[in-house]
């Protein structure tokens, strides 16, 4: 047993020297990539241009197999009761059919893209409303996230393996969208002006879950903050970042998942937001009030980032529902707010102004001048509520809707992003039933002049209102 241990060691030591500093074919004792190279599978500087390609769309090719999808399906049961393609009933947040506030279970699957190959990446399910349809009605096209090292443990000839310097990836499958393109086009117009927001890209995806590879249709890469993200768009990486799901009425910590620095327990950034937000001197002294709460929270890149959300209609976030944002503590600017999820953006259009209520989640998408909006969401209610920063939210309203929001550029971003899709989304090459959310192939090319009539329509609203 003695001589089987030393002779494991020496060539865990020698990959491990040579893996540092060269750019070659890695071996691994209980793995083996033949085609490993620091660039492609190492934690070097990400690659968006192949990770996040904005004139093509990958091909991406992921073997599960039988057992691992097997012990996925025992996993949903326990969390939502329910096997895959078994409608089953029950309220939301319990087994049944409902949420589950567990994240699935990961399995370890191969990755292979471009040719080359990535094993022992943990795959999982992930996502809320558009996990527990797909699931219950049999449909394949399931959304899920790429771990890359999730593994390292066990495998050390994958320690710190990369997809082009991404450890994780994330991919929505434009659930609710029969246009398919609007998480990314979303996330295009933040970025466009000027709020940060997560790269996203097109993708073709191919699973096998034992019977050999089957086109899982297009979907939408779309860059996780807590990754690269945050270095790559505000130059630094150090601060707290949340995902919250949270209206801020009070801290509860629970409500504030920490996606780094998790072992210094340390909330003091988002608990001196709240306290601010709500400290008496909004109505007896709102300067100090506005002075105090810019101190830990970025309200001038909020009301920026308020004005394209509502320009747009991004309702399934803060003021509608409790989630689908992050919040990073960056080192001059403060805690700044980063959308996500924008797969059910450019939809519905609330007026100027509108009702509270409503009959479910987005039955009311908030109105440009938010009158409805109760103090059960603070941080909006305060805002409309006072003149300096609602005059600020304002301002950027009309100069995103003069500016980006022209109707030739969404026009040309549309029709760039269905150029892109269209041949693998409908068509010879296009999605199949039982790996589709689209119901028809006229519904996806109805929706693109649906979404140009939205940006004219919303465009109209804001010249009323803030012409």
């Amino acid at each position: 047993m003695t001589r089987f241990i030393i002779y494991l060691a020496l060539p865990l030591f020698l990959f491990n020297a040579c893996r540092k500093n060269t750019e070659v074919a890695m071996v691994d004792p209980v793995t083996y990539n033949s085609d490993w190279t620091e660039s492609t599978h190492g934690n070097v500087t990400p690659n968006y241009d192949v990770v996040f390609p904005q004139e093509a769309v990958n091909k991406i090719e992921i073997v599960i197999g039988n057992a691992n999808w097997t012990t996925i399906r025992n996993n949903m049961k326990t969390l939502y009761g329910t096997d895959f393609g078994v409608n089953a009933g029950g309220p939301p947040g319990g087994p049944g059919g409902g949420f589950s506030s567990t994240e699935p279970d990961y399995v370890e699957v191969t990755l292979t893209f471009n040719g080359k190959t990535w094993k022992n990446v943990g795959f999982r399910l992930k996502g809320n409303s558009s996990l527990t349809s797909a699931w219950r009605s049999g449909i394949y096209k399931l959304p899920f996230r790429l771990n890359m090292d999730k593994y390292e443990d066990q495998y050390t000839g994958i320690t710190n393996q990369h997809f082009y310097g991404f450890e994780e990836l994330s991919f929505s499958p434009g659930f609710k969208d029969q246009s398919l393109i609007r998480e990314k086009t979303a996330a295009d117009i933040f970025r466009m002006a000027g709020v940060p927001a997560p790269r996203t890209a097109f993708y073709r995806v191919y699973v096998d879950i034992g019977s050999g590879l089957k086109y899982w249709g297009v979907y939408c890469n779309v860059e996780i903050p807590d990754d690269n993200m945050i270095k790559d768009q505000f130059g630094e990486e150090s601060g707290n970042m949340y995902k919250p799901e949270s209206q801020f009425s009070s801290f509860v910590m629970s409500q504030f998942e920490k996606k780094n620095n998790e072992t210094a327990a340390n909330y003091t950034d988002v608990q001196q937001f709240i306290s601010r937000l709500s400290a008496t001197t909004r109505t007896t002294d709102p300067a100090k009030w506005r002075s105090d709460l810019e101190a830990v929270f970025n309200m001038e890149h909020f009301t920026r980032y308020l004005a394209v959300n509502n320009a747009i209609v991004n309702w399934d976030t803060y003021g509608v529902m409790a989630h689908n944002y992050y919040l990073y503590n960056h080192t001059t600017k403060h805690l700044v707010w980063i959308p996500w999820d924008n797969n059910e953006a450019l939809s519905k259009s609330p007026g100027i102004t509108g009702t509270s209520g409503g009959t479910g989640p987005g039955s009311n998408a908030i109105s440009l001048s938010m009158n409805e909006v109760t103090s059960a969401w603070p941080l909006l209610r305060y805002t409309a509520d006072d003149a300096v920063y609602m005059q600020q939210y304002k301002n950027h309203l009309k100069t995103f809707n003069t500016t980006v929001f022209s109707q030739a550029a969404m026009d040309a971003l549309i029709d760039k992003n269905y150029a892109l899709v269209s041949p693998f989304a409908i068509g010879a090459d296009g999605e199949q039933s039982g790996y589709t959310y689209l119901t028809s192939s006229s519904s996806f090319t109805a929706e693109k002049q649906n979404l140009k009539t939205h940006i004219s329509n919303r465009k109209a609203l804001i010249n009323t209102y803030v012409p």
